[in-house]
């Protein structure tokens, strides 16, 4: 790749600036795709946003931009995306910094900015030295989530559908999913956790089959069908929905009839018991009946001990003398069964008897 150091001034950069759906991000009078393809995109916070201009306005520089030359002598931006919308969005008037907007500053003030020069690396390179460019620098910057450094490698015309349905604020998956879903839309959670439940954890895999196809409707259909099977078999929403890996249960069981009051009428027992320490998990172990997913409460050193003592250090099953540390505690009767963690529900068993017992 080719590299070329430029300096280059805010008012060139903001020269025919416009950031919407149907254009893009582009400046630098209409040659400077400011968020192409590969990109993540806009997740500075405030207080990110508003240092970049405190920079420029003290005149203090800021770290280097990777621009890259195409073939039609047009740009786009490889590193520097976040400052540079920062910048540009400031100028255009749509945010203030001490509550001065670009336009409430002197003649002097505003000419200083758009005067500022940024320092710019010139590169040219093919896809995939962009791409490996790309990542390379972006570690040394906002750290780019797992799923932003799989959209830079698989990008094409799927993960631009993709995109437009996941990856956006107030986008079509956040509408209907977000009280289910961990994370955000636009540091690609959303998209992220779709495919994760379509592809049966092959993200990877799942992306570069489907990424020159011209549309992403298989994966918007399938996170519908989750969403809605979802809502139909819990219609009682509770707030520990939000984050259960809801399209892995959809592929396991979704062809399976539910009665949805009964699975209530259980639900609402198992919210009050107190041995139930993981509630999320009930979701899960109603369906699966697997009750590691409910993070049984375990039994206090206090009750391990009075329990010991009780047994005069004998394990209950094969009678045989054991030290306290050579043993575990387990329900007499099995929490499943109704047993509750309690002192007089518990027993000690040796290591060896209680793997049997359990299963382990």
């Amino acid at each position: 790749m080719k590299i070329e150091l430029r300096e280059i001034a805010i008012r060139d950069v903001v020269a025919g600036y416009t950031n919407n759906q149907e254009d893009g991000v582009v400046g630098y009078a209409g040659k400077l795709n400011i968020r192409p393809k590969y990109q993540r995109e806009f997740v500075y916070r405030d207080r990110q946003r508003d240092s970049v201009i405190e920079t420029v306005r003290r005149g203090f520089p800021l770290n280097v931009m990777y621009w890259v030359r195409n073939a039609d002598d047009t740009y786009e931006v490889l590193d520097g995306q976040q400052r540079t919308i920062s910048i540009c969005e400031y100028v255009a008037g749509n945010f203030s910094l001490d509550f001065q907007y670009f336009h409430n500053l002197t003649d002097t003030e505003r000419e200083q900015i758009l005067d500022y020069r940024l320092m710019v690396y010139f590169c040219e390179g093919n896809d995939r030295e962009k791409l490996d460019w790309f990542k390379t620098i972006n570690i040394a910057g906002e750290k780019l989530t797992d799923q932003e450094l799989r959209n830079a490698v698989y990008t094409g015309p799927w993960l631009t559908d993709a995109k437009r349905y996941f990856s956006r604020t107030g986008c079509p998956a956040y509408a209907i999913g977000s009280d289910y879903l961990n994370g955000s839309p636009i540091r690609q959670d959303y998209l992220e956790t779709a495919i994760d439940w379509i592809s049966w954890r092959t993200i990877e895999q799942y992306m570069s089959e489907h990424q020159h196809e011209p549309n992403a409707f298989e994966l918007w259909s399938y996170f519908q069908n989750v969403i809605t099977w979802t809502s139909t078999i819990f219609p009682n929403y509770r707030r520990e929905m939000r984050g259960v890996a809801w399209g892995s249960l959809y592929n396991e069981f979704s062809s399976k009839g539910f009665d949805a009051e009964k699975l209530e009428a259980e639900i609402q027992v198992l919210m009050q018991d107190e041995d139930v320490t993981r509630k999320s998990g009930i979701y899960e172990y109603v369906l699966t009946r697997n009750e590691k997913y409910l993070n049984i409460r375990s039994f206090t050193d206090r009750m391990k001990r009075e329990a010991y003592e009780r047994q005069e250090g004998i394990c209950t099953h094969c009678q045989g003398h054991f030290e306290l540390s050579e043993m575990e505690a387990d329900h007499i009767t099995p929490w499943h069964a109704g047993g509750k963690t309690t002192s007089e529900n518990c027993q000690m068993l040796c290591r060896g008897c209680n793997r049997v017992k359990s299963g382990k």
